[in-house]
Protein backbone atom coordinates (compact mmCIF):
# COMPACT_ATOMS: atom_id res chain seq x y z
CA UNK A 1 0.00 0.00 0.00
CA UNK A 2 1.02 3.52 -0.70
CA UNK A 3 0.26 6.32 1.73
CA UNK A 4 -0.52 10.08 0.47
CA UNK A 5 2.54 11.11 2.01
CA UNK A 6 4.61 9.20 -0.25
CA UNK A 7 2.39 10.13 -3.40
CA UNK A 8 3.00 13.85 -2.67
CA UNK A 9 7.10 13.12 -2.17
CA UNK A 10 6.96 10.64 -5.15
CA UNK A 11 5.18 13.85 -7.53
CA UNK A 12 7.54 16.50 -6.13
CA UNK A 13 10.76 14.63 -6.90
CA UNK A 14 9.39 13.79 -10.45
CA UNK A 15 8.55 17.58 -11.31
CA UNK A 16 11.81 18.84 -9.34
CA UNK A 17 13.57 16.00 -12.01
CA UNK A 18 11.85 17.19 -14.54
CA UNK A 19 12.54 20.74 -14.09
CA UNK A 20 16.52 20.03 -13.39
CA UNK A 21 16.73 17.65 -16.66
CA UNK A 22 15.05 20.85 -18.57
CA UNK A 23 17.17 23.51 -17.13
CA UNK A 24 20.30 21.49 -17.64
CA UNK A 25 19.37 20.98 -21.57
CA UNK A 26 18.71 24.67 -22.11
CA UNK A 27 22.49 25.83 -20.03
CA UNK A 28 23.69 23.03 -22.19
CA UNK A 29 22.16 24.57 -25.50
CA UNK A 30 23.55 28.20 -25.08
CA UNK A 31 26.95 26.65 -23.41
CA UNK A 32 27.48 25.71 -27.38
CA UNK A 33 26.16 28.48 -28.62
CA UNK A 34 28.48 30.58 -26.77
CA UNK A 35 31.27 28.29 -27.62
CA UNK A 36 30.50 28.27 -31.17
CA UNK A 37 29.89 32.21 -31.63
CA UNK A 38 33.38 32.55 -29.50
CA UNK A 39 35.00 30.84 -32.67
CA UNK A 40 35.57 27.38 -30.14
CA UNK A 41 35.56 24.26 -32.12
CA UNK A 42 31.89 23.04 -32.59
CA UNK A 43 33.43 19.20 -31.67
CA UNK A 44 34.85 20.49 -28.59
CA UNK A 45 31.51 22.48 -27.22
CA UNK A 46 29.29 19.91 -28.01
CA UNK A 47 31.26 17.45 -26.31
CA UNK A 48 31.70 19.77 -23.39
CA UNK A 49 27.83 19.97 -22.88
CA UNK A 50 26.98 16.32 -23.70
CA UNK A 51 29.70 15.93 -20.83
CA UNK A 52 27.74 18.17 -18.10
CA UNK A 53 24.68 17.10 -19.55
CA UNK A 54 25.46 13.02 -18.39
CA UNK A 55 27.21 13.85 -15.47
CA UNK A 56 24.14 16.12 -13.98
CA UNK A 57 21.54 13.17 -15.60
CA UNK A 58 22.86 10.73 -13.58
CA UNK A 59 23.47 13.25 -10.18
CA UNK A 60 19.83 13.49 -10.51
CA UNK A 61 19.09 10.43 -11.49
CA UNK A 62 21.63 8.58 -7.90
CA UNK A 63 19.36 11.60 -5.91
CA UNK A 64 16.11 10.83 -6.68
CA UNK A 65 16.98 6.87 -6.14
CA UNK A 66 18.21 7.98 -2.63
CA UNK A 67 15.60 10.15 -1.90
CA UNK A 68 13.00 7.59 -2.80
CA UNK A 69 14.28 4.30 -1.09
CA UNK A 70 14.86 6.70 2.32
CA UNK A 71 11.64 7.65 2.34
CA UNK A 72 10.14 4.25 1.52
CA UNK A 73 12.19 3.05 4.63
CA UNK A 74 10.82 5.68 6.45
CA UNK A 75 7.28 4.93 5.18
CA UNK A 76 5.14 2.45 7.57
Amino acid sequence: MVSAPYDIVVVVVVVVVVVVVAVVVVVAVVAVVAAVAAGAAVAVAAAAAVVVVVVVVVVVVVVVVVVVVVVDNYRI
